[in-house]
């Protein structure tokens, strides 16, 4: 099934774009766009599995799970205090005491 080989190669393509996302230790990604798009990888995956298409889901899939990888790895934590907060997306000045 030609369609099969078309959604595979997208797939590829974007994890190829994707690599260099996760190699970045100063990548800041927001949950706001991994999470959803690791979730539509996955659910993508499930659906061509379910067509038959093996080849498309397993694409999906990985790239769905570069997405995970991405959110865990280089999203912003929301718990954790390291870094100065912002307002409207300017640093508060840091005072030397």
């Amino acid at each position: 099934m030609w369609q099969d080989i078309v959604f595979l190669c997208g797939s590829v393509f974007s994890l190829l774009v994707l690599v260099p996302t996760l190699r970045d230790s100063m990548a800041n990604v927001p949950l706001g766009t991994s999470l959803p798009s690791a979730i539509i990888g996955i659910v993508y995956g499930t659906a061509f599995l379910t067509l038959g298409m093996q080849l498309s889901a397993g694409g999906s899939l990985l790239t769905g799970i570069m997405w995970s990888l991405i959110a865990f790895l280089r999203s912003p934590n929301p718990l954790s205090d390291s870094e100065p907060e912002t307002h409207a997306g300017y640093s508060t000045p840091q005072h030397a005491d």
